[in-house]
């Protein structure tokens, strides 16, 4: 199988969950270039018409101690959702991570609750959460 084809798999996989509320919002694979993710946005628009999802274009990712570092920093990704209050909520943890580290507060507890509530917004349970962060050996 082609790598366009599989991506595109796994974007339709991850928009029938978001349709069915399992996911608030989903990622497509990180893409080395703005014109590898950008060759994915017609077959982003088919189907999100037909789950009835929205996806946003995210040249700047969350970096957090969810994922490795190299897993998205400098990457381009495609984000998937159903409605905007998971868009906003999203956008609203990328400013409250940018004030905490204007404010030299982002480390501790606060730094944890950028990774937590960004897995909550990828619809992962608690533990899992959790076991990512501390097998995360790759923080930023």
């Amino acid at each position: 199988m082609d790598k366009y084809a599989y991506e595109c798999g796994i974007i339709d996989c991850f928009n029938e969950m978001v349709k069915a509320g399992l996911k608030p919002l989903a990622l497509s694979h990180p893409c080395e270039t703005a014109e590898e993710r950008d060759g994915y946005l017609p077959f982003c628009d088919q189907i999100c018409r037909h789950y009835q999802t929205h996806y946003h274009i995210e040249d700047e990712p969350l970096l957090s101690d969810l994922f490795p570092l190299s897993m998205n920093r400098g990457k381009f990704n495609i984000l998937f959702y159903y409605d905007e209050e998971t868009i906003d909520a999203y956008l609203a943890l990328k400013r409250r991570k940018e004030e905490l580290i204007n404010d030299n507060a982002y480390f501790g507890q606060k730094r944890e609750a950028i990774a937590v509530e960004f897995g909550k917004l990828l619809g992962y349970p608690l533990f899992g959460i959790k076991r990512l962060i501390a097998e995360n050996r790759e923080k930023e």
